[in-house]
């Protein structure tokens, strides 16, 4: 037990820990000597460096993980605009994400793997790790800057390839494909997997999440400078489509609920343990312990220099099933209360509303929420007067703030499965009753909504849908992803696939009603903006003609000069 105990340790350390990682000491050249393969701990011990690539908490740092990411997108408007929404990014003249350094690691692995002694069925799951992460870095790369050489092996600084030409995005999507499908085969259920390492269900998620989007982006950037030769969007969202049933098939994860539609939601976003939360695939764990605590209390506690858009909050439904648009239960948005009076309880599991509770300390509550944080600055401004309470931990276990959280982070969860599934379906058309009942009706259920009835939605015609010329099913399954999902950092990716520019080009983002008397220490013009029908106005002054972005370049992100100028064999992506 003691081993075990101490095993566990390291694992934990290596697993979360920048600065304890094994390849600080033992550089990538060293290792590849003959005496290090031999065992599969040699192998488990490799493969750690690649764990902290997760999206998470910063250890040592104020940081809100996950949960900030869509700032990216239009569900979240933060103090300064997005560059690539805001039309000003340029050419970067090195790094920008072309980083080639976890490929090359994780190809030396796999040219290493077979010199372990170890019995074949002990060291497979590491080398499904490894494909998992191959396939996981490769798609960061090909959904930021499309085509992307594929490299099959570990290259020195001689090496022909290194002058290799783009490889087409679909070639590399099926070569992403097939190393998920080895994982899947390789990897062992998340019940006999070690903890916090990848396994089987989180391959086949993630094959979902890839076949979708090369699927959708195939589909809607169609006879667009991004479209894609010998396209077939269809092959790949029927792979999206039988990833998740065969992740929803294995019958190892399920919605979590309590049974309390009020709470369930963000309840499943505030924990330090996910150990027996079967809709978490895969999470990272904190432990004071071992010196791995974050800042996320003192991030999220306040307005964190972001804030919900107005956009975002006008998605969610009504009590009823219904949009806005079409429900007599909509109380209207004359202030950010009555705006959330009578809809889906998300949006208020999602929001900080009054009475909520900020501060636990010792099992008494210390503080409560009163209202958006506008009057602030910086790092602690609201800036919509929707303020984001979803991933707040309200646990305080001192009175420092910094380093005093241990949320755990969540990396992959049943939910999107769900979802992509769905929305597969719907894409492809073969979508019924049943498929919703399986999967968005499951998501609907837990916060009390009633559930999607497709032949309900045909009859529909909501004049804010999104996407007026697609089906009313498409908007929906869209709808739903949106506000399941919102805050956790998929919005970017689902706008780039779907070519959603119509909502980003010259939109100017909104946030609440501003109520003067609530905040007479502010001044308008001054302090905030607001615009004529008295809409919290962020970027105002910074964006005055709304977002720039031009749909001609900024669904994919510039190559670096110096890598144009290294290698002659690669294009530049249109528009830059």
């Amino acid at each position: 037990m003691k081993k075990k105990y101490s095993l566990l340790i390291l694992m934990i350390i290596f697993l979360f820990s920048c600065e304890n990682n094994f390849l600080d000491r033992y550089p990538l050249d060293q290792i590849t000597v003959q005496s290090y393969w031999k065992s599969v701990n040699d192998l488990e011990l490799y493969l750690n460096q690649f764990y902290t690539n997760f999206p998470g908490f910063t250890i040592g740092s104020q940081d809100a993980g996950i949960f900030v990411i869509d700032n990216n997108s239009d569900n979240m408007i933060p103090v300064q605009f997005n560059s690539t929404l805001g039309g000003t990014r340029t050419v970067p003249s090195n790094g920008g994400g072309w980083n080639w350094n976890n490929i090359r690691a994780i190809n030396i692995f796999l040219e290493n793997y077979h010199k372990c002694e170890a019995p074949e069925e002990q060291y497979l799951p590491f080398v499904g790790e490894a494909q998992f992460f191959k396939a996981y870095f490769y798609f960061n790369l090909l959904s930021t800057f499309g085509d992307v050489p594929w490299y099959t092996n570990s290259l020195q600084t001689d090496s022909e390839e290194l002058y290799a030409p783009r490889t087409p995005r679909n070639i590399v999507v099926d070569s992403i494909l097939h190393l998920l499908d080895k994982a899947a085969e390789y990897l062992p259920e998340k019940k006999r997997a070690t903890p916090f390492r990848v396994n089987k269900e989180s391959a086949l998620l993630f094959k979902s999440r890839v076949a979708l989007f090369e699927g959708t982006w195939e589909k809607y950037h169609d006879n667009s400078v991004f479209g894609v030769l010998n396209s077939d969007p269809v092959k790949y969202l029927k792979q999206a489509e039988e990833a998740a049933n065969a992740l929803i098939q294995m019958g190892t994860c399920e919605v979590y609920s309590s049974g309390d539609h009020s709470s369930d939601y963000i309840n499943l976003f505030n924990r330090n343990d996910y150990s027996t939360i079967s809709e978490i695939i895969l999470w990272k764990k904190f432990d004071f312990s071992l010196s791995m605590g974050h800042s996320v209390y003192l991030t999220t506690y306040n307005g964190h220099g972001t804030g919900l858009s107005k956009s975002l909050v006008e998605d969610y439904l009504c009590v009823d099933g219904k949009p806005i648009a079409l429900s007599s239960y909509y109380m209207g948005d004359e202030s950010y209360i009555t705006a959330t009076q009578n809809r889906d309880s998300r949006l208020s599991q999602t929001l900080f509303m009054p009475g909520d509770v900020v501060t636990i300390r010792d099992g008494a509550v210390l503080a409560t929420f009163e209202k958006p944080d506008l009057f602030e600055t910086a790092f602690y401004v609201n800036t919509t007067g929707y303020q984001i309470e979803k991933g707040h931990r309200p646990v305080k276990y001192t009175s420092a703030d910094f380093n005093d959280s241990d949320n755990a982070s969540i990396i992959f969860r049943y939910a999107e499965a769900l979802l992509n599934y769905a929305e597969a379906k719907s894409e492809l058309g073969t979508i019924n009753q049943q498929d919703l009942d399986l999967t968005v009706n499951l998501l609907r259920r837990r916060v009390g909504m009633p559930d999607m009835i497709l032949e309900q939605i045909s009859n529909w015609s909501d004049p804010n849908w999104s996407f007026p010329s697609l089906s009313p099913i498409i908007n929906e399954i869209r709808r739903e992803r949106r506000i399941e999902l919102a805050c956790e950092g998929y919005r970017n990716n689902d706008l780039r696939r779907w070519r959603a520019h119509s909502l980003i080009v010259g939109i100017k983002p909104m946030g609440a009603k501003f109520i003067h008397q609530d905040y007479p220490e502010i001044v308008i013009g001054k302090d905030i903006y607001v615009e004529e029908n008295g809409y919290i106005d962020p970027y105002q002054k910074s964006l005055p003609n709304g977002w720039q972005f031009n749909p001609e370049r900024d669904y994919l992100s510039p190559l670096p000069s110096d890598e144009l100028t290294l290698n002659e064999n690669l294009e530049q992506n249109p528009g830059w």
